[in-house]
């Protein structure tokens, strides 16, 4: 099972859970486990055993067609992902007072090696020529307005978006703002 499949499942394991008012304690109970399980599955901190799998599902009164049917997307949507300012889902690994989390992207990869680059564009910086990476590339916008071409498509990405894509394609970016844009990039090799 790969990773993104995997948060996924807890993720959807808590979301029909809680839209059915069901406790854990219930769904343990129905599902003959502990609470203590459903709440690591639900969390990402464990991999249920697909006969557990099956039972939880059972026990939310899901056929396992319906519940992993919207998953198919996730894993189908091309080479181009991009999660606009906002659309981040929040999440909750544990209940600590002051913490947020929110899941930018989730994509199994085998890289290895990764780079962290800050890249900063002045104002009207652009790239004439289209380039490529051996890389998967994850770029996340700290500040500005910019436009990513990736082959023949052009993306506008503003403060808070994230892009990620597969870096053997050609691209170019253009800062696109009155100043300064400033870009958080991820390479996955």
């Amino acid at each position: 099972m790969n990773e993104d499949l995997i948060l996924l499942i807890g993720e959807k394991i808590k979301a029909k859970r809680t839209q059915k008012k069901i406790t854990l304690e219930e769904l343990a109970n129905r599902a003959g486990v502990t609470k203590g399980l459903i709440s690591q599955i639900e969390n990402n901190r464990t991999v249920p055993s697909l006969p557990v799998l099956f039972n939880i599902i059972h026990s939310l009164q899901e056929d396992l067609k319906s519940f992993f049917e919207d998953m198919h997307e996730h894993f189908t949507n091309g080479h181009v992902f991009i999660v606009r300012n906002g659309e981040e889902k929040r999440f909750e690994k544990e209940p600590v007072k002051g913490f947020t989390y929110k899941r930018i992207l989730t994509k199994s990869l085998v890289t290895q090696a990764v780079d962290f680059v800050l890249l900063e564009l002045k104002k009207g910086a652009v790239r004439k020529q289209m380039i490529r990476t051996d890389a998967f590339e994850c770029k996340h916008i700290l500040k500005g307005s910019i436009e990513y071409q990736i082959e023949k498509e052009k993306f506008i990405l503003h403060e808070g978006d994230t892009l990620f894509f597969d870096g053997r394609a050609k691209h170019r970016v253009r800062n696109l703002g009155n100043g300064e844009a400033m870009i958080l990039v991820i390479y996955l090799f």
